[in-house]
C-alpha cells in the first residue's frame, strides 16, 4: 500500500491543528480537546465524506490515537455516523442541526430568493449569495435555472476568495484593518495560488471600487464565468456578503459579462438592500492595480 500524503492545502483549507493549537499557545482559555475534536469535524469535505482513522490523522495533523478518541466520542454523540462495513466514519445528522441557528440569524435571504431566482432564470446561470469566513466564501442561499454546467452551488459549500468574483465583492467591502489581514492571510494561506491569482484578486477590488461589481472569467472553473456584486456588511456580527451570478462560458457573448451582467447584478443587489433596509456598502480602494484589465486577462 502506498504511504499516505497529507493532501496540499489550498485557499479554502483550514489551518492544520499544529497552527492552530501554536496559535493558541499559553491560552489558558482555551480548549485544546475541543478544539480537535471541531478540527476532525472540519476534515470533511464534500470530496472526502466517508475517512478513518488513519485518513483524518493524515489530514488534521492529530495522531491516530487522539483521533480515535474523539471519533468514537463524536459518532456516540451523533456527530459523526460509523459504518461498520467500511470501518469509516462520515458526518451525522446532529451535525445538521447546527446550520439552522445559523441560516436563521440570517432572514434576508427568503426575501432575496424570488429575486435570485427570477435573475437566474433570465440568464440561465446561477445567482449566489455568500459570507466571508476566513479565506472562504460559504454560500448562504442559491438559486438556479435547469442546466447550469459542473458547478452546482449550495448551501454551506466553501469556495476560495482570491479566484472568485464572490470572494472579492466581499473583501472589497471589508473595513481597510481587516481587508488588510485578509489580504496577508491569503498570501500566508498558500503562496502558490496567490502567485496565480493575486493580481486578478487586486483588480477584482479595484473593479468594485470603479463598477460596483467585478468580474472572473474562468480563474475558478474554467468552464463558468462569474461576475458579482458586494451586498453590505454586517459590522456586529463582523459578515461581510456578497451576491455573484455564474453563467457556462459559452451562452455568453464577448463582453456581456461586464456590459450587462455586472450592471445587472448590481442591480439586483441594490434591490436586495432596499428590501431588507441595508445601506449601499462602503468600498474603501485599499491597493491601485498597476496593470489593466486586458494586460490580466489577454484579449477577449
Amino acid at each position: 500500500m502506498a504511504p499516505l500524503t497529507r493532501p496540499k492545502p489550498s485557499l479554502v483549507s483550514l489551518s492544520s491543528a499544529e497552527a492552530v493549537l501554536a496559535e493558541s499557545a499559553g491560552d489558558a482559555a482555551f480548549a485544546t480537546t475541543l478544539a480537535k475534536g471541531l478540527v476532525v469535524l472540519e476534515a470533511f469535505k464534500a470530496d472526502a465524506r466517508l475517512l478513518g482513522n488513519m485518513e483524518i490523522s493524515v489530514r488534521t495533523g492529530i495522531p491516530r490515537p487522539t483521533v480515535a478518541r474523539l471519533t468514537h466520542t463524536l459518532a456516540e454523540l451523533g456527530y459523526l455516523h460509523y459504518d461498520r462495513d467500511l470501518a469509516k466514519y462520515r458526518v451525522g445528522i446532529r451535525a445538521l442541526h447546527m446550520a439552522h441557528p445559523l441560516l436563521a440569524d440570517m432572514p434576508f435571504r427568503q426575501l432575496a430568493r424570488p429575486l435570485m431566482q427570477e435573475f437566474a432564470q433570465s440568464v440561465r446561470g446561477t445567482v449566489s449569495i455568500g459570507v466571508l469566513d476566513g479565506t472562504a466564501m460559504v454560500y448562504v442561499e442559491t438559486a438556479r435555472s435547469g442546466d447550469v454546467g459542473p458547478h452546482t452551488p449550495d448551501i454551506g459549500m466553501p469556495i476560495p476568495v482570491a479566484p472568485t468574483a464572490m470572494g472579492r465583492a466581499a473583501a472589497a467591502i471589508l473595513p481597510a484593518p481587516d481587508g488588510a489581514a485578509l489580504d496577508a492571510r491569503l498570501q500566508a494561506v498558500d503562496a502558490e495560488h496567490w502567485s496565480d491569482f493575486g493580481a486578478l484578486y487586486r483588480r477584482g477590488l479595484a473593479q468594485c471600487a470603479e463598477q460596483g461589481f467585478c468580474t472572473c472569467f474562468g480563474e475558478y472553473m474554467a468552464s463558468i464565468h462569474a461576475v458579482a456584486a458586494p451586498l453590505f456588511y454586517a459590522p456586529g456580527a463582523k459578515r461581510a456578503f456578497s451576491i455573484n451570478c455564474g453563467i457556462p462560458a459559452f451562452r455568453l457573448n464577448s463582453g456581456q459579462l461586464e456590459a450587462e451582467i455586472g450592471p445587472r447584478i448590481r442591480a439586483l443587489a441594490g434591490s436586495i438592500r432596499a428590501l431588507i433596509n441595508e445601506d449601499e456598502p462602503v468600498i474603501i480602494r485599499r491597493e491601485p492595480q498597476p496593470a489593466s484589465f486586458a494586460e490580466v486577462h489577454g484579449d477577449r
